[in-house]
């Protein structure tokens, strides 16, 4: 078993949230503020740029009618973010919000542009794949859809980009919700691979991606096993991933390289930090020289996987200095400290659709 080393990311709170929040997904503009979509809230929140003078805290922007889930940006300001209504009625929507005139106070105003058709489940990440063309992922429906955004505000279009069984839900999981199938997706332009993580199936996989039609261009891949990831980055540049382990409590490295199973490392989480209590999905910064070395994460704060005092503590939005390349700390695989390590005993369903908290959920008081 490794030594286990200080974990090497230095992790500050840029925004809190109140608890029994599941922060899904975020994306960080160009100005350094940040757009995060509340998945069992169904809501859009604004987080200022963090090196404001007098920064102010989170900004409720819009409450969807089902559950939100991924965000991205097509073009600079222009987002879409996707929505579910979990297991009744199986529907889906895509979203349209377009923040280029828009400044901090004002309402928004997203506009529904998309309906998906069956087989939709429930959409999770989501990921640009080319001008025009956003890839987003199903869990329950275990694939992986392309929606075709055509330009002046044309009809957008549907279709199942790639099914394949490392993509599959596990509704018999014994863990508490059962886990999502595919979950996190992020192109590498560079190399032309569209990468994703199947969660249930604790897998870390790529798929060649043909830069013509941006249609896939073979079978997927094994990258990394054993890792029940949620959302995760890219840095092409020193050809790595950071995946976000929700039930770990950890951020892991991994090459971008198939190896077939983690040869990466933890770079934050080990030993147990306070602030990094389920981490669900990570993006790097926009500002000069951000890429590789920072990035901002959302958490539940315990919610889904508590720690072993059964707190739940307040979902945040983190900012992560991670470290350089090939300096990570300890290797995953190795037992996680006690406290990062607790299984909920709680039910509710994996999509939020009539999830109550447990009677024995305490609230962590945050001075």
């Amino acid at each position: 078993m490794p030594t286990q080393q200080t974990s090497r990311a230095r992790l500050s709170t840029v925004a809190l949230f109140p608890p029994y929040y599941v922060l899904e997904n975020l994306a960080v503009r160009d100005d350094g503020s940040i757009l995060v979509t509340a998945g069992l809230h169904k809501q859009l929140w604004y987080v200022p740029p963090a090196d404001l003078a007098t920064p102010g805290g989170p900004t409720l922007l819009h409450t969807f009618d089902q559950l939100a889930s991924g965000i991205v940006e097509t073009e600079p300001d222009v987002f879409y973010i996707s929505t579910s209504d979990g297991y009744p009625m199986h529907e889906s929507c895509l979203h349209h919000l377009d923040l280029r005139h828009w400044t901090p106070g004002q309402p928004v105003r997203p506009e529904a542009v998309l309906k998906f058709g069956g087989p939709v489940g429930r959409l999770t990440g989501s990921c640009l794949l080319a001008l025009g063309v956003v890839l987003l992922a199903d869990s329950v429906a275990g694939l992986i859809w392309r929606a075709d955004l055509p330009p002046s505000r044309g009809q957008a279009t549907a279709q199942v980009w790639l099914e394949h069984d490392s993509m599959a839900y596990d509704p018999d999981s014994p863990l508490v919700p059962p886990q999502p199938g595919v979950n996190g997706v992020r192109y590498a332009a560079k190399t032309s691979y569209l990468y994703y993580t199947s969660t249930a199936r604790k897998l870390f996989m790529r798929v060649p991606v043909d830069p013509r039609t941006h249609d896939p261009a073979g079978g997927p891949e094994l990258v990394a096993g054993g890792a029940m990831a949620d959302d995760f980055c890219l840095d092409e540049d020193a050809g790595l991933a950071y995946l976000a382990m929700h039930r770990q409590n950890t951020i892991v490295c991994v090459p971008l390289q198939p190896d077939g199973r983690i040869p990466g490392q933890i770079v934050a989480g080990e030993p147990f930090d306070e602030q990094l209590i389920g981490p669900s999905s990570i993006a790097w910064g926009r500002r000069s020289r951000e890429y590789g070395r920072i990035a901002y994460i959302t958490t539940d704060g315990g919610l889904i996987a508590p720690p072993t005092d059964d707190l739940v503590r307040p979902a945040r939005l983190l900012r992560a200095e991670l470290p350089a390349a090939g300096t990570a700390g300890p290797d995953p695989r190795a037992t996680p400290s006690a406290a990062s390590r607790r299984e909920p005993r709680w039910p509710c369903s994996p999509c939020g659709t009539g999830w109550r908290p447990g009677p024995d959920r305490r609230v962590a008081k945050i001075d």
